[in-house]
């Protein structure tokens, strides 16, 4: 293990060699590229049950997401028990029929193509929600830098793993989150940042046909 010119006292350790070929990448990223456009927002779930197992696999990945100093301010609240499910939608469908109520004409059109409206079934449909919070300073927990960004990347991380095991999810954002503190036994330093319930879809479940940008229209390209 060497050390650090700049740090002395910080230890470094060889960075995992991984060589693949150019034409191996293309096609390794053309695969992978097919298998995440598969990937759709569930709101129809099924009721058979998601093994412990994985959901500790998919948080593990999680885990490796970089974050600003290696700080990793997350939690990840993983809840398949039914009565805790239930309270979650109850706080959930209480924030979302107040924002539904008010006056949020531009928000409402965007949203009315994908069928959404105040009632959140699949809070208590999936077999597992699983509640992700920024971890902030506390007596316990050092100063997180970026840490909305670094979450961020950690639930794209969770949300790959989970499709890439056959499970289907949705984020939700009620706003605002904190009732979920109460509820889960958080600490006022925790966060709420997203609500991801897991599982299988229904059977006949369906989804919105969408349009996703071609990568032209998402890429600049600076350079030769």
């Amino acid at each position: 293990m060497a050390v650090s010119p700049c740090n002395p006292d910080h230890l470094l350790e060889s960075a995992p060699a991984r060589h693949v070929s150019a034409d191996d990448a293309a096609s390794i990223a053309r695969d992978f590229r097919d298998e995440m456009a598969l990937r759709r927002t569930i709101r129809d779930f099924s009721s058979t049950p998601v093994p412990v197992g994985l959901i500790r696999h998919a948080i593990a990945t999680a885990g490796t997401a970089p974050s600003g100093a290696n700080v990793q301010p997350w939690r990840f609240v993983a809840v398949s028990d039914p009565e805790t499910k239930a309270r979650i939608r109850e706080g959930a469908e209480q924030e979302e029929r107040e924002f539904y109520e008010r006056e949020h004409d531009e928000w409402h059109r965007a949203l009315q193509p994908l069928g959404t409206d105040w009632r959140k079934p699949m809070l208590t449909d999936a077999p597992v929600v699983i509640v992700v919070f920024e971890v902030h300073r506390s007596e316990t927990e050092p100063k997180p830098y970026y840490p909305k960004e670094s979450v961020g990347i950690a639930v794209g991380f969770l949300l790959t793993a989970l499709h890439r095991m056959g499970l289907a999810t949705l984020t939700h954002t009620p706003s605002p989150m904190r009732f979920l503190n109460g509820i889960l036994g958080r600490p006022p330093n925790e966060r709420p940042f997203v609500v991801i319930p897991v599982g299988y879809p229904a059977e006949g479940a369906t989804v919105p046909a969408i349009r996703r940008k071609p990568v032209d229209e998402i890429m600049v390209w600076i350079g030769e």
